[in-house]
């Protein structure tokens, strides 16, 4: 974790941290940095497990308490929601639940899209399973900082040019215990300073890309 907060604040760049409850719970410090570094904390659940299969109202019900310790730990209720492991349920429990802006639960797309349940209108901030490091642990993925940092500039070199024209989202998704490790961190160093060079692109928090499509592209 500190391996990051160092680069990001170092590159004086924003971004959203998924926490689970449980997690944040047992880690006020770095809670804490997180807040002074101006990041968006937002929801991954109260524990990082499967809940495809889990009943209706267990999963309603560890989606109340990981809202209850979030705002406990971090000092507001969180705004976003990202599952992960998601059950058929999961959003429309969040929507129940509400106060939430979005929920990232979703690969679906590279910009914001609404969805509508019961009459009523929820915003989805996709998230990716491809530029994400993760894939340095499945047999198809990445072997090493420099195939990261080369998937990462490629993505985002399609995109840009398709921004010309077209609104675009990219997102990376980025864990303590995977990048962080001295060998891989060098490719994320790489991408951080490969954007630095553009000054007509927005890096941002998942909640200011959810404000500013709710203002601007409303349902």
């Amino acid at each position: 974790f500190w391996r990051l907060h160092r680069l990001f604040t170092q590159y004086q760049l924003p971004c959203t941290v998924f926490g689970v409850a449980l997690a944040l719970q047992k880690n006020p410090e770095a809670v804490m940095a997180m807040l002074d570094a101006g990041w968006e904390v937002a929801s991954h659940g109260l524990r990082w497990i499967d809940y495809q299969h889990m009943s209706e109202e267990d999963e309603r019900e560890h989606i109340r308490k990981a809202v209850e310790i979030h705002a406990e730990v971090v000092g507001e209720r969180p705004l976003g929601f990202y599952q992960g492991k998601p059950s058929p349920n999961t959003r429309r429990l969040i929507m129940e639940e509400g106060g939430f802006l979005y929920d990232a639960d979703s690969y679906a797309d590279e910009i914001p899209y609404w969805v509508q349940y019961d009459g009523k209108s929820h915003l989805v901030v996709p998230y990716t399973l491809e530029c994400n490091d993760m894939r340095f642990v499945t047999s198809s993925g990445f072997s090493d900082g420099e195939e990261f940092f080369t998937y990462l500039k490629d993505t985002f070199d399609v995109l840009y040019a398709e921004g010309a024209t077209l609104p675009r989202m990219m997102s990376v998704g980025l864990h303590c215990r995977l990048v962080a490790r001295p060998g891989r961190v060098s490719g994320l160093i790489k991408f951080f300073n490969y954007i630095k060079d553009f000054d007509d692109i927005w890096v941002c928090r998942r909640i200011d890309i959810a404000t500013h499509w709710i203002k601007n592209h409303p349902s």
